[in-house]
């Protein structure tokens, strides 16, 4: 027992350490498990033989991963989603395959070797790309949506290419373990539902099994979970819904069939079920944490004797798999008219391997499809090209958009043929609303962006905005900034917005100026360059939210406008000292102890001015209702 705690304090040790320095320097959480079993396996050598036993149990985590994976799996969002996720997903799926396939052939493999080696490779990492492509914010871009498509479509692929391996077991690597644990074969025989089977009845039994996933997840999940619910025991909703994979995948197992291929299919059946979400949340943890333990077991199990010996062949499949990958995706793009940096982020977003590559590997090793000296050094290039990943983010933002951007703004600045009494720099989200605001009034505006391709959006509304950098004094002055009372800067860069406002304050000390601030702190520094009113772009709307919140959980409109004044009242007097209190302090030290101490006291005032507020309104009511009462009682009186 005590070997036991220590191996799992060891691999809870690794991951707790590796996995938030690996976010913090933009890795990814999957590098940071390979990271902390590459540490305590081949390096220190805390872990050993044990490292494959574990593994096996951690292969359920896969299991769970699917099963969320179908639970994802809205047909709506399918049907919504087909043209990208069939033609662009199917396409690079099989193209990849098709192409790793041919090089693995020419390098000297088997036809069913290369074929297992081009669906591994085909996937792409969906955890570093999709947090990766959230952390830069480019998950709305065109490019993040067709990779989304893309990672969705090859995630879908894992079922029938887990299905599908076991075909391709060499009858050499077959033999081989048949006579290695033969004992172990009689035993898994005797678990099996089907082994002494004809092929009809095999048929017969596949399709009950798969019957009773569809038809009891759809009929019988639902009064169960309800029941569970009723009960308000939360550790009995986590038991049902760790009962209902783990019972799924032992049917499956016992059936013949791959325990991820039947929890995906029921995750599908219950996509639409009111406790999708309860399930979810349920799963979810066992899920990363089981998949957690898998990577780090695939980092112990890493050889790196065989990476030395091969280091230049390791090298050389590793870049070809990502150039083989690049160059099909960038094809695919040209096809479906993704533009621009697009296609680039596009390509290079996939171009790696993924850590269902490490699963396909594991599994292939299993099925005696793959000899375990190739899948060593499979996985070693599945873990190279994750990590080479961030490195092409860093490409791309710092080579390749650049130089698209400078190739957008080319275009000579428009010429301003017109001025108005208010200048606005800036047409996002933010800028529009002022703009649309201030025209509906007949208030005529001269509208500036730096980006060609925002200014074009704009004119399709009928929306005149003119294309050039307002932090361009000549421009400025083009604009009639001389002859305008406002200037109303909304441009989304913090340090070129706090540099206009200063240059428009020292030039031209008459213009009122009113300015988006990100935050505080952006909004302290805006109003020390010389801003008059400086705004957040989400303080109102978040204001509102709160307002509607509490109206939700039964507060009269009287109550919650009261309290949205008490809030504007302790705010505005708070940034006034906040703003006093930062400006004391030093370049270096804003924000220090004395002015966090500041914020927490009014954050105290703000919750004593509610309740002073409230006792006075229950007073009032009381008073009013006694005086109504009274009132009442006279006129009665009087009556009789």
């Amino acid at each position: 027992m005590t070997e036991y705690f220590l191996q799992a304090f060891i691999y809870l040790t690794a991951a707790v350490i590796a996995v938030p320095l690996a976010n913090k320097l933009g890795l990814g959480s999957i590098l940071g498990y390979l990271i902390a079993g590459v540490v305590i396996g081949p390096i220190i050598g805390l872990v050993g033989s044990e490292t494959n036993t574990i593994q096996h149990f951690a292969e359920f985590g896969v299991v769970m991963m699917l099963f969320l994976v179908g639970l994802e799996l809205e047909p709506k969002m399918l049907w919504a989603m087909r043209n990208r996720l069939l033609g662009l997903g199917g396409l690079q799926v099989v193209g990849t395959i098709l192409a790793v396939m041919a090089c693995a052939t020419y390098a000297g493999y088997g036809l069913s070797t290369a074929l297992t080696i081009g669906l591994i490779f085909s996937l792409s990492s969906t955890a570093i790309v999709l947090q990766t492509l959230s952390e830069k914010r480019l998950n709305k871009t065109h490019a993040g949506k067709n990779a989304f498509s893309v990672l969705l479509f090859q995630d879908i692929a894992v079922i029938p290419m887990l299905a599908f391996i076991p075909l391709l077991a060499l009858p050499e690597l077959v033999e081989k373990a048949q006579a290695a644990v033969s004992s172990m074969s009689e035993q898994h025989e005797q678990l099996s539902l089907v082994a002494s089977l004809p092929g009809w009845a095999y048929a017969i039994v596949l399709v009950l099994a798969i019957g009773a996933v569809v038809l009891g997840g759809h009929y019988l999940s639902r009064p169960l979970f309800r029941m569970v619910a009723d009960s308000g025991v939360r550790e009995i909703s986590t038991a049902a819904a760790l009962m209902l994979v783990i019972g799924i995948a032992a049917l499956m197992s016992l059936v013949g069939i791959s325990p991820a291929l039947g929890t995906f299919l029921a995750g599908v059946v219950l996509a639409n079920s009111e406790f999708k979400h309860e399930l979810e949340s349920n799963i979810g943890p066992f899920k990363g944490l089981l998949l957690g333990l898998f990577f780090i077991t695939v980092g112990a199990g890493i050889d790196f004797s065989v990476l030395f010996a091969d280091f230049s062949e390791i090298i050389l499949m590793t870049s070809g798999v990502m150039l083989i990958k690049g160059i099909v995706l960038y094809l695919l793009a040209l096809i479906f008219r993704i533009k621009g940096s697009d296609r680039w982020l596009f390509a290079l977003s996939l171009a790696q391997a993924g850590e269902f590559g490490f699963v396909l590997l594991s599994f292939s090793v299993q099925q005696h499809v793959l000899p375990a000296e190739l899948a060593q050094t499979l996985s070693i290039v599945v873990a190279l090209s994750m990590f080479l990943t961030p490195g092409l983010f860093i490409l791309f933002e710092k080579v390749i958009f650049p130089r698209f951007q400078k190739k957008t703004n080319q275009r000579a600045q428009d010429n301003i043929d017109e001025v108005g009494c208010v200048v606005i720099a800036g047409i996002g989200r933010f800028g529009q609303v002022v703009n649309r605001l201030l025209i509906s009034n007949g208030i005529k505006t001269v509208v500036l962006d730096h980006q060609a391709s925002q200014v074009d959006s704009i004119r399709k509304i009928n929306t005149k905005a003119y294309y050039g950098d307002a932090t361009r004094p000549a421009l400025l002055t083009t604009a009639g900034i001389a002859q305008a009372s406002l200037f109303v800067v909304a441009i989304d860069n913090r340090e070129s917005s706090v540099a206009l406002v200063k240059y428009l304050h020292h030039t031209y000390p008459k213009l009122n100026i009113v300015a988006r601030a990100f935050d505080r702190g952006h909004g302290h520094l805006l109003k020390e360059a010389g801003a008059d009113i400086v705004e957040s772009e989400t303080h109102h709307s978040a204001l509102e939210v709160g307002a509607a919140s509490l109206r939700l959980l039964g507060y009269s409109d009287d109550f919650v406008s009261k309290r949205k004044s008490t809030y504007k009242r302790v705010e505005k007097e708070a940034s006034k000292r906040l703003y006093a209190q930062w400006l004391t302090e030093s370049e270096g030290e804003r924000f220090s102890n004395d002015f966090l101490n500041l914020f927490m006291r009014y954050e105290e005032r703000l919750k004593q001015a509610m309740a002073e507020d409230f006792e006075v309104q229950t007073a009032n009511e009381a008073y009013k209702s006694e005086t109504e009462s009274t009132s009442s009682s006279e006129y009665n009186k009087h009556n009789k």
